[in-house]
């Protein structure tokens, strides 16, 4: 009898794992959608490198699967978004608190751009983009490059933006990314991932003043703020690579609408996440001052400092945004001395970026100002001067070279 119920019991294992197979493919098919190189281990293995700021370490994984996929415009893409980041994060540009109004927008600043870098970013998003361009052109359905290739066009338009100043050509690579990724909603509403060019470039220009949405309009550029933040937190939720980038990407615009509560908890779910990224704690402190917490937020700047002192904790903080934070926090309570020492320890630290330097210089001479100590205001005025001379701050510098600054 034993022999005899044997093949049944195969048979019934047989059909079980038929039944797990087709139920997991069931889940994958309801599920979000994406290339499956994204699934790779080296992929996911450099993005755990990415999200805790070792971009050198993300950068060569990503190399990897680009060499090993050549002629896929994913992989350089990947590689794309890595080389950007670590050189924003070199520029001391992914602090938010440089974008949190718009005084980005309109005022001069300074970046120390690497020519080298931007050729090999540049080359990269060219190589994307023609990559995607041969696919698209075989099947204009091809979703994965339609997403490359989308992908691509923002990053690239995120560093002419950024670095660059270039607001006009950056204006066109969103436009033309936007279309891309909006045409791989159309062809499959499950390619969550494109959600977050659209979500952006629909609440970015939903944002834009009336008069700049009337000139676009006439052009059929219409965006909704409202429709781009939902796009965003279904990414958020459910995206397979750019979820964190949603998320992140919500608490600024949340940020800038002053809902800093709701900015907090999302920044906190992705502390959670990566507990050692240490741009997400600095964005948690950064948005406790802006709450109006005073005292508990210079705490969580301080925080941060004694979290660095452990061995491993960060991977190459960068400090010099930490002291700027805690310097904003610290003139927030009148505490005009200790804030002036902490903006000139950000802008004497190592490396730090040319504009962090500039408007630290200026927001330690104003506190020594403020502080009655205006020698020492005067040599905060001319150093910022001397780092930038033709920026913005470099002319309020002058202006306060000439009458001690009062605090208006």
């Amino acid at each position: 009898m034993a022999g005899q119920m044997k093949p049944r019991h195969s048979l019934l294992r047989a059909a079980t794992a038929v039944l797990f197979l087709v139920a997991d493919l069931t889940a994958w098919a309801s599920g979000p959608h994406t290339n499956p190189l994204n699934f790779d281990p080296t992929v996911r293995d450099a993005y755990v490198h990415f999200y805790n700021l070792d971009f050198p370490g993300a950068v060569s994984r990503f190399e990897r699967v680009h060499a090993q996929h050549p002629g896929d415009p994913q992989a350089t893409a990947l590689l794309l978004n890595a080389e950007i980041f670590n050189e924003l994060y070199r520029l001391d540009l992914l602090d938010t608190t440089f974008y949190a109004n718009d005084g980005f927008l309109t005022g001069r600043h300074a970046t120390q751009e690497d020519p080298k870098a931007r050729d090999r970013i540049f080359a990269l998003a060219d190589e994307a983009v023609t990559e995607a361009g041969w696919r698209v052109g075989k099947n204009s359905n091809d979703v994965d490059a339609l997403f490359a290739r989308g992908w691509a066009r923002s990053l690239q338009c995120a560093y002419i933006a950024m670095v660059e100043r270039g607001f006009g050509a950056g204006f066109r690579l969103a436009t033309k990314a936007k279309d891309d990724e909006t045409r791989v909603l159309e062809l499959d509403p499950d390619y969550v991932d494109a959600k977050l060019v659209a979500g952006v470039y629909e609440y970015v220009v939903g944002a834009l003043p009336w008069p700049f949405k009337l000139l676009i309009g006439f052009a059929g550029i219409t965006s909704s703020k409202s429709r781009g933040l939902e796009m965003l937190y279904d990414d958020g939720n459910r995206g397979i690579i750019t979820s964190v980038e949603a998320r992140t990407v919500i608490a600024l615009f949340l940020r800038r609408e002053g809902r800093y509560k709701e900015a907090i908890q999302v920044v906190r779910s992705l502390k959670t996440q990566y507990p050692h990224d240490y741009l997400f704690c600095l964005e948690e402190a950064n948005l406790r001052k802006d709450a109006g917490e005073g005292m508990g937020a210079v705490d969580a700047y301080r925080q941060i400092l004694v979290e660095n002192a452990k061995p491993n904790y960060f991977f190459q903080a960068r400090l010099e945004l930490t002291y700027f934070g805690l310097g904003d926090g610290l003139r927030g309570q009148r505490h005009y001395g200790e804030a002036a020492q902490a903006y000139e320890q950000a802008a004497g630290a190592n490396n730090v970026g040319a504009e962090l330097k500039i408007r630290s210089l200026l927001a330690a001479g104003e506190c020594r100002d403020l502080n009655g100590e205006r020698q020492k205001a005067m040599a905060d005025y001319q150093a910022a001067i001397a780092a930038g001379p033709g920026t913005s701050r470099a002319d309020i510098a002058r202006k306060h070279l000439q009458s001690p600054y009062r605090g208006n």
